[in-house]
Parts: C-alpha cells; sequence; structure tokens
C-alpha cells in the first residue's frame, strides 16, 4: 500500500488546508515543532530512551522489535484519538511527519491507510521544516522599524498597525519577552531558540504572501531575553530605515510607570539587581529604595535616563545609522496617533517608487 508523500514547500504555501500530525516524542515536540502542528507520539520519552539505546548497543534488528512491542497495543488507541482529531478539524489533510521522514512516521502513515484514514507523509519530516525556516533568514525583506527610547510604546504602534491590517511582526509576542531586563514580567515562558525561529520564519512567510509595501517590526537589539534573532535576518534587519519617535521624556515616564507599577515590590527589585553592574550600585541601591517606598516613579527616572543612554549608543553603533535613521518629532506616546504620522510618511514613500 503506496502512502503519498508530500513536500514541505507544498504544506506552507496551503497551510489552512492541512493538519500537521507530529508522531515524535513529547520531548522533541517540546523543543521545537512545527508551529499549528498537533502531537500524536508513537514512542513516549522514555520509549523513545529504550529504542535509541538498543539500536546503538544491541542492532537495528533489535531495537525495530522492541518499537513494535511498544507500538502494537496501542494501535487502537491512536485510531481512537485521530478519530477524535477529525471530527474538530472541518476536513483538513492529514500530514504526518516525525524527525527525517523515517520509520515512526511511516509506521503510523501505515496504521492509519490501513483502517482508511487518508494520509501523507511530509517529504523529509521535521528536518525538512527546519531547513526550510533557515533558507526563510535569508531573503531581504522590505522591513521597516518602529523605533524610540523606552516607553515610546512601540508594541502598541505595532499593534494599531496591525489593526488596520498593515503588515506587522510582532518579535516581542513570538520571543515571549519585552526586551529589558523588566521583559519577562507579565509574560509567559520563552520558547526554545529553535521554537522562536520555527514561529519566525513562518511569520515571515505568511508576511510577505501579502505583497506588502513594508512589514512593521519594533526596533530590538539581537538578544530578545535569552533568545537570539538569527544571524542572517538580523544583518539585514541591520540594513533597514530606522523611524525613530522622539517623544518627550515625562511622557514616556508615565507610560512606563503605568505598564510595570502593577507588579509587587519583590518583582521590581529583582529586576534591579539583575542590571546592577550596568546600572551602578548607587543607582541600582536608589531604585530599590524608591521601590521599597512606594515612589515608583522616582525608580523609572533613574532607569529610564539609563536605558536612553544605552538605547541611543545601541543606535549609533550602527556606522549607516544617520542614514537609515528618520526622527518623527510627536508631544506623546499615544500610538494611534503616532501609528498616523508613520504612515503618512510611509505613504510618500511609496508614491516615489
Amino acid at each position: 500500500m503506496s502512502i503519498h508523500k508530500i513536500h514541505i514547500e507544498t504544506v506552507i504555501e496551503n497551510l489552512e488546508q492541512y493538519l500537521i500530525i507530529d508522531v515524535r516524542s513529547e520531548g522533541e515536540y517540546f523543543s521545537a515543532h512545527i508551529p499549528t502542528s498537533i502531537s500524536l507520539p508513537i514512542f513516549n520519552n522514555e520509549e523513545r530512551k529504550i529504542i535509541g539505546t538498543s539500536y546503538k548497543k544491541d542492532s537495528r534488528e533489535n531495537a525495530i522489535k522492541l518499537g513494535l512491542n511498544f507500538f502494537g497495543p496501542k494501535m487502537t488507541h491512536f485510531i481512537a484519538e485521530m478519530e477524535e482529531i477529525l471530527q474538530q478539524q472541518n476536513g483538513k489533510k492529514i500530514v504526518l511527519h516525525c524527525w527525517r521522514g523515517g520509520m515512526r512516521s511511516s509506521a503510523m502513515a501505515w496504521l492509519f491507510n490501513f483502517y482508511g484514514i487518508e494520509i501523507s507523509l511530509l517529504e523529509g519530516g521535521y528536518k525538512a521544516y527546519r531547513n526550510w525556516c533557515l533558507e526563510q533568514f535569508k531573503k531581504d525583506y522590505p522591513i521597516a522599524i518602529i523605533s524610540g527610547c523606552t516607553g515610546a510604546a512601540k508594541t502598541e504602534i505595532i499593534d494599531a498597525l496591525d489593526k488596520e491590517n498593515y503588515s506587522t511582526i510582532d518579535l516581542e509576542a513570538i520571543a515571549c519577552h519585552k526586551g529589558s531586563a523588566f521583559g519577562y514580567l507579565g509574560m509567559p515562558s520563552q520558547p526554545t531558540q529553535e521554537y522562536f525561529e520555527n514561529q519566525l520564519a513562518l511569520h515571515f512567510f505568511i508576511e510577505m504572501n501579502k505583497q506588502p509595501d513594508f512589514i512593521f517590526i519594533e526596533d530590538e537589539s539581537q538578544r530578545i531575553g535569552n533568545l537570539q534573532i538569527p544571524n542572517d535576518l538580523w544583518a539585514t534587519i541591520k540594513t533597514k530605515n530606522r523611524y525613530f519617535f522622539d517623544i518627550p521624556f515625562e511622557d514616556r515616564l508615565q507610560h512606563i510607570v503605568a505598564e510595570y507599577s502593577v507588579f509587587n515590590k519583590e518583582e521590581l527589585i529583582a529586576c534591579i539587581h539583575r542590571i546592577t553592574k550596568n546600572l551602578g550600585g548607587l543607582n541600582a541601591k536608589n531604585c530599590i529604595q524608591f521601590i521599597e517606598e512606594n515612589k515608583i516613579s522616582e525608580c523609572f527616572r533613574i532607569l529610564l535616563q539609563h536605558y536612553d543612554k544605552a538605547y541611543i549608543k545601541g543606535i549609533q553603533k550602527n556606522e549607516n545609522w544617520e542614514k537609515i535613521t528618520f526622527q518623527i518629532i510627536s508631544e506623546n506616546s499615544d500610538p494611534i496617533e503616532n501609528s498616523k504620522k508613520l504612515k503618512e510618511i510611509i505613504t510618500k514613500k511609496c508614491q516615489q517608487k
């Protein structure tokens, strides 16, 4: 019984039509997977470990026998799970994969095909998706960078543009981190580096399919929390125009205080300890004292001055920063008004093309 194989490009280009089933172990799936895929492991973490050890120490044949012993008793369970999945998927085509499109996915595909469920195998498995991702980062995207010192409400500008159907990618949302030492507060745990890249590649592909004049992203350092923007993509980002919102210090301070004053003292003080070396001992001591005295605004006044210097210094590291940085003067951090200012500038640029 032959099983149809399908290329990763076909799946990605028609993603809404496919239900991707990942039959690797829970650990492999948790580490990184194809976004939108569902985990249905043929072997759990311990079973996979036992089979792998047998393959290395005994023989391929012994490993296969062990695998069949684990697989056989679970076949009815897999069919029941797949039937339940199919009831919720509105007729999507099923694509199975393991790491390289080998024995695990082939065994599951045989089982479902034998039962009468039409299945395709992803050629090359998960590894094919990883290779596809790495190729996406080598492309020259029409990126426009929303820039501005801390408190300029850059993320909110991204959100305002997204609501008006402009192409945007929220790097901080994908990374589950807001970039600074305080960036993890109120955010879910960060994904693995690999899964961050998997999501990022797909986001760029989806936005590029809209054939946009620009894809708006927020100005970030290459490192976002514990994650890093891939080198190839970062090299492209550094060449793109940056639209710097010049907003008064006091307005930005109010914005930051409103955002972070909801967290408790212990959380804020822990963040201060993270940056004591860069902030300076005296500044760190004063910040902690202000937090303990409920003078949050005074604490963040010190922090904002520190981050402003670091932000400007970071911009000026790019040798072409004066050519690619466009200043937008604004009286406040209102993201709706500032998105309008940006759109006016962008519209003029599009008309000049």
